[in-house]
């Protein structure tokens, strides 16, 4: 995925929104995941291979991030509701 199409979601001159992860380099080597409450954080493309646990509401959820996964926000993968189910 080009850059160009991060960039459409948001104005130019703002970049994408993303979050500082001070253990990024740590959780590649290790394989542990990152805890994070930030579900409106950016996906970037050095972000692929590293295992997050993203924040629903209620528990953590495990996301492991891939190559089609870059550009979208981290809560779009950690789902708020319950699915419907009718008895």
């Amino acid at each position: 995925m080009r850059a160009t199409q991060i960039l459409l979601k948001r104005s130019a001159w703002k970049g994408p929104y993303f979050v500082a992860f001070p253990d990024l380099r740590e959780a590649l080597s290790t394989h542990r995941p990152i805890r994070t409450d930030a579900r409106s954080c950016t996906i970037l493309p050095n972000f692929v291979g590293v295992r997050f646990e993203v924040h629903n509401g209620k528990d953590y959820v495990p996301v492991m991030v891939t190559q089609d996964m870059v550009g979208h926000k981290l809560g779009e993968f950690a789902a708020t509701r319950k699915r419907f189910t009718f008895r």
